[in-house]
């Protein structure tokens, strides 16, 4: 397609959705949770059918037909996944469950390795818990220190409070590309500049930004960047860290097993070459084969084209919401992923979107795994609208009619 998004586009796009065509609870499906996970057109629903119907077999190590051509299908996706953020070889992409497995091998294998007594890490106050929590238990167990970049009142990170937390001790920072609660997209090539002056490296988490922003990592220059397939139309429990491969070979393995050695005796094991290192065991071949095919999807529409759709819905959804008596929308960033997170006084926000799941609106709501950003803003959890390529401005308008039902029924 890789043209203008159009209305017209979008009633195409959206017959590739098998699951948004229904009803719930007697209404028609408005799906407006693609933060947490975004839904599967069919070319990648087909693609894990045709896998396990035509040649499901284990990669790699076999020699026969059906071996094969699962072997050559899963390396077509690392191969995609390389040109899709621009990295410089294909053995820099790295297959795992997703961001969260991701952070957690570099947290335990970079880590454990290079952190010494009284050396530093920097996280920002936007952080999911699983870009808080590998650090803290890598900080606590090697004796370093965990710093944190702090948020301004509209959601952006402060960053001359960054520059000044940098130090002779940074030897990693990490940061997402764009925070899932609030929608924030940070400056991460300032930020990773600022920090390889220092002399640290860098984790990029990519989960809110594959969908939606331009990634090029040899631009960016960044040590390590994170993506998870499911938020990328794609299969969940499948995803890629990227590192610079002089990087991942300065690294021990992550866990041991089958794929990720050369020779094993009982008196010493040697390790595989990249990418194979940190792939121990059988994969998730499926769902990594199928990934191919939500990246083609994503590539076939263009980023630039999905992104300045849901712009137009984010703007049109923050002006009706604004509107509405009560409503404090929390994050307001100048430059922000399409989520829509908000709050209404005097309601709850679990009871908002109860209220709105009766009129078959799917919203997320709660703390989004960011409670320390939560504690920032003073509220316990807000409501959390965010928007797809898929999604339309009627839509919107179903979500504000419910939301104004809410806020009379309330008073």
């Amino acid at each position: 397609m890789n043209s203008q998004v159009t209305v017209a586009n979008v009633a195409e796009i959206r017959k590739q959705f098998p699951v948004l065509n229904q009803q719930v609870n007697g209404r028609n499906l408005v799906y407006f949770d693609n933060a947490a996970t975004t839904q599967k057109p069919l070319r990648v629903i087909n693609a894990l059918i045709e896998y396990y119907t035509g040649y499901n077999a284990n990669i790699h190590r076999g020699i026969h037909t059906l071996a094969e051509r699962a072997t050559r299908a899963y390396e077509e996706t690392r191969q995609a996944a390389k040109d899709f953020i621009n990295a410089n070889f294909a053995e820099e992409i790295i297959f795992v469950r997703g961001v969260t497995e991701a952070i957690n091998l570099v947290a335990s294998s970079y880590g454990r390795t290079f952190l010494q007594l009284g050396d530093e890490v920097i996280i920002s106050g936007l952080e999911h818990h699983s870009n808080i929590v590998p650090w803290q238990l890598v900080c606590e167990e090697r004796r370093a220190y965990l710093k944190i970049i702090p948020v301004l009142e509209n959601g952006e990170l402060d960053l001359d409070a960054y520059q000044k937390l940098l130090t002779r001790q940074t030897k990693i920072v990490a940061v997402n590309h764009a925070s899932n609660s609030l929608g924030t997209i940070n400056p991460i090539k300032e930020i990773i500049d600022l920090a390889h002056q220092a002399g640290a490296v860098v984790l990029i988490d990519g989960a809110q930004a594959g969908a939606h922003l331009p990634i090029d990592v040899q631009q960016l220059d960044c040590d390590f960047y994170c993506l998870s397939s499911h938020k990328m139309y794609g299969p969940t429990g499948t995803g890629i860290l990227y590192g610079k491969r002089e990087v991942l070979e300065k690294m021990p393995p992550y866990q041991g097993g089958g794929e990720m050695i050369k020779e094993v005796t009982f008196a010493k094991t040697t390790y595989n070459d990249l990418p194979h290192k940190f792939e121990a065991g059988t994969p998730n071949i499926a769902d990594t084969i199928a990934f191919k095919s939500a990246i083609d999807f994503i590539n076939e529409i263009g980023k630039e084209n999905i992104a300045a759709h849901e712009s137009t819905l984010l703007a049109y959804a923050t002006e009706k919401a604004g509107a509405l008596p009560g409503v404090r929308i929390i994050g307001q960033a100048p430059h922000k992923v399409s989520v829509l997170s908000f709050i209404i006084d005097d309601i709850h926000p679990f009871d908002i979107g109860q209220m709105l799941d009766a009129r078959g609106i799917a919203v997320r709501t709660g703390h989004h795994c960011t409670q320390p950003l939560m504690d920032q803003f003073g509220v316990e959890g807000t409501v959390r609208a965010s928007f797809a390529v898929y999604n339309t401005k009627d839509e919107i308008d179903h979500m504000m009619e419910g939301l104004t039902r809410i806020i009379n029924f309330m008073k």
